[in-house]
């Protein structure tokens, strides 16, 4: 019986992680992937506090070091639910099962990705997720921002302050993102919409993106777009399937959540809410960066703590 069992191994995880230690709990986290999660795809990250600049991987891998130190267990399985009853919770994984006091989801959320070939391979060598994080780097250069929504018309118009030039590439025939949004953009003399398309191919050479090749979604011909730099921003996809019986999810999958990281319980749902918290990117929230995760991190961590004293208490 582990006092808290922290699910994923991300910023938010392990922030939580370290965190709880520190108050003496004892403390497992599970991965099912990539320990340090999505920051891991980032070459150079130059927006954590505390460092003018970092890799993705080495800002994880001090994380991980610093959680192991304190004395956090560390097990990859995969989760597919939770069960049990406040204060005595059962974490289910693929290989085994294991209990805890307290439960912390921090499971975060994927980028949604076009599924062409050789996305992996460049991302983070001209293809990024997120422009905030990344922007700076093609200071001067050209890019092309794919998608119509909130977040696509955002990343447009921070990168038109900086780019000569910036294609909107959107799949339908209009946009979907906020109007006023839509005026900035259509205001900027730099900055071209391109509808009804779709990505189809990346133009490379060796290690060096090129550009993108994109085709008429209403069965139009193919053109080229000679870009340094392609950001994605089609949505994103919440790992929050294993606890749609016991947390209440939002239409978009998130655990609906506020800024305490507790969550709503499932009208349906079994499992009491007491005990178990949520952090980081795969709960409702409007920012979702490594900083707003360690923040989520630290505060359900706290919150677990003072949930397990209070059982002590009675």
């Amino acid at each position: 019986m582990y006092d808290i069992i922290i699910v994923g191994a991300g910023p938010a995880g392990l922030t939580a992680a370290i965190y709880a230690r520190r108050a003496e709990k004892s403390v497992l986290v599970i991965e099912k992937d990539t320990f340090g999660g999505q920051i891991t795809h980032s070459p150079r990250v130059e927006n954590i506090p505390g460092f003018l600049e970092v890799s993705g991987n080495e800002f994880a891998d001090k994380l991980i070091e610093q959680a192991m130190e304190q004395g956090a267990e560390i097990e990859l399985d995969t989760v597919t639910g939770i069960g049990g009853e406040e204060g005595n919770y059962t974490v289910i994984c693929g290989s085994k099962e294991y209990r805890a006091r307290s439960v912390i989801v921090a499971t975060g959320s994927r980028h949604r990705t076009l599924g062409i070939a050789n996305e992996e391979r460049y991302t983070g060598e001209g293809i990024s997720y997120c422009a905030v994080c990344d922007g700076a780097f093609f200071r001067g250069k050209s890019v092309a921002v794919i998608g119509g929504g909130n977040s696509a018309l955002q990343d447009a118009v921070m990168l038109s302050e900086s780019c000569p030039k910036v294609y909107v590439v959107q799949n339908l025939e209009f946009l979907t993102g906020e109007k006023k949004l839509q005026k900035i953009l259509a205001e900027r003399e730099n900055v071209e919409f391109i509808y009804n398309s779709v990505v189809k191919r990346i133009i490379a050479d060796g290690s060096e993106l090129r550009g993108i090749v994109i085709a008429d979604s209403r069965g139009g011909g193919e053109m080229e777009l000679r870009v340094d730099g392609v950001f994605v921003a089609i949505g994103q996809v919440p790992e929050n399937e294993p606890f749609k019986a016991a947390l209440k999810l939002n239409d978009y999958g998130y655990v609906v959540a506020g800024e305490g990281c507790v969550p709503e319980a499932a009208e349906d749902g079994t499992v009491p809410r007491g005990g178990i918290f949520v952090a980081g990117d795969c709960r409702t929230k409007s920012v979702r960066q490594v900083t707003t995760a360690t923040a989520d991190g630290a505060v359900a961590a706290i919150a677990a703590c003072r949930f397990i004293d209070s059982l002590d208490r009675e």
